[in-house]
């Protein structure tokens, strides 16, 4: 198995042994491979925190989408990935099903997980009480709308984990989120620029809540230069098509489509700031976090956890339309690079994300309610009991396609 040849010595360097190593099942989205080819924040988020884990001493084996790679032990069911059916419940509910039964031959072979790590989406939380393992889950959307009801109904299977402050704060009442723990960076992996060209920069997906068209009207306010980059996923082509495609010249508009994950670090150190017109409730935000990194300012309407990212007239500007953006921009050299890369080294390197989530572990299998919780998963030990009358006759701890380490 391949490891992440651009992971930085420095930026995984393990701590002391753990005192108590785990062996953890991580279960990654099926439509995208870990690192991703391009777009994919969940897929990088795992991926880094699957790295950071084995540099701690933990044992992880990652369930992902075929073709991924990582430091830990990989296992896929599918024979391709499928980026362009992102949320097809037949995908889902194929990978969760198979990782289960994955899960249960290994502890039929006196080799359980000691907890498992669910990115997945909705399947796994749905069924995390038929599984006789602990789970922690990580939110990584929105829990409004439908979500709010579905985590009404079924977050009480898991111990829940919030990436922002302003994330758990949108729970809905009833919903207990046990830990906040934000998405992880390697810092040292992105390259610190503090001589800045002249263009703007927006990057994301091509929804209208996201605001390509509104960072467009924010750099024609300005007068400066806009390059746009992102990828245009299935029900986002009217919207990029009427709003944003016809304002694309060229040259004070530029746009790249999706780009590969070099050719964003370049982008992201080079530009003056990086631009984040959003309306909805941002859960994280991790491109603010990558912008900062590269030393570049961050111009973010104060939306979700972009009012905890952005530092206020430290390493960016929060500010509240397209025209007070635009003003924004005229300030920038108050704004230091250093201090850009320092803030989010402090909050969100990867050390402090993986140290995160070692404690939701060991919560979540001493079976520590978070506070209020009025309903809670079975023990851990009968859990274990269930585990030896699974799988008797199971043919092998890992199957599926997996690679050794």
């Amino acid at each position: 198995m391949a490891k992440r040849a651009s992971m930085s010595a420095s930026a995984l360097r393990p701590p002391a042994s753990p005192s108590h190593p785990l062996r953890v099942a991580v279960i990654a989205p099926p439509w995208i491979p870990v690192p991703p080819p391009g777009y994919g924040g969940i897929e990088a988020v795992v991926d880094l925190l699957c790295a950071g884990l084995v540099a701690a001493g933990h044992d992880v084996t990652l369930f992902a989408a075929a073709g991924s790679r990582s430091a830990a032990q990989v296992v896929t069911f599918s024979e391709t990935p499928h980026p362009d059916e992102i949320g097809a419940s037949i995908h889902e509910a194929h990978h969760i099903a198979c990782a289960w039964e994955q899960i249960e031959r290994a502890a039929a072979h006196e080799r359980p997980f000691d907890v498992i790590h669910d990115h997945s989406g909705f399947t796994a939380l749905a069924m995390a009480d038929r599984v006789a393992v602990p789970v922690v889950h990580t939110m990584h959307g929105p829990l409004t709308g439908r979500e709010a009801s579905f985590y009404t109904r079924h977050g009480h299977k898991a111990w829940l984990v919030a990436i922002s402050r302003s994330q758990a704060r949108s729970a809905p009442p009833g919903v207990r989120v046990g830990s906040i723990v934000p998405n992880p960076l390697a810092v040292q992996d992105w390259p610190l620029r503090t001589r800045k060209q002249d263009y703007l920069l927006w990057l994301g997906r091509m929804d209208p809540v996201k605001g390509a068209a509104r960072a467009i009207e924010a750099a024609r306010i300005a007068g400066r230069r806009l390059i746009i980059a992102g990828v245009v996923q299935p029900g986002q082509e009217r919207y990029f098509a009427e709003q944003v495609e016809p304002r694309i010249d060229g040259d004070h508009v530029r746009y790249t489509g999706e780009v590969d994950p070099r050719t964003k670090r370049e982008l992201l150190a080079n530009a003056a700031a990086l631009l984040m017109p959003i309306r909805w409730c941002e859960p994280f935000g991790m491109v603010m976090v990558e912008a900062l990194a590269c030393g570049t300012p961050v111009i973010a309407f104060p939306e979700g956890a972009a009012a905890e990212i952005v530092i206020d007239g430290e390493n960016g500007w929060l500010v509240v339309d397209e025209h007070d953006m635009a003003r924004a921009v005229a300030r920038l050299g108050g704004i230091d690079p250093l201090r850009c890369r320092a803030s989010v080294a402090e909050r969100y390197d990867i050390s402090v994300t993986v140290a995160g989530y070692e404690q939701a572990y060991e919560r979540a299998t001493a079976k520590i309610a978070p506070a209020g919780s009025a309903s809670r998963p079975p023990s851990h030990q009968s859990r274990r009991r269930l585990w030896r009358t699974l799988g008797r006759t199971a043919e092998s701890p890992i199957g599926g396609h997996a690679r050794s380490r």
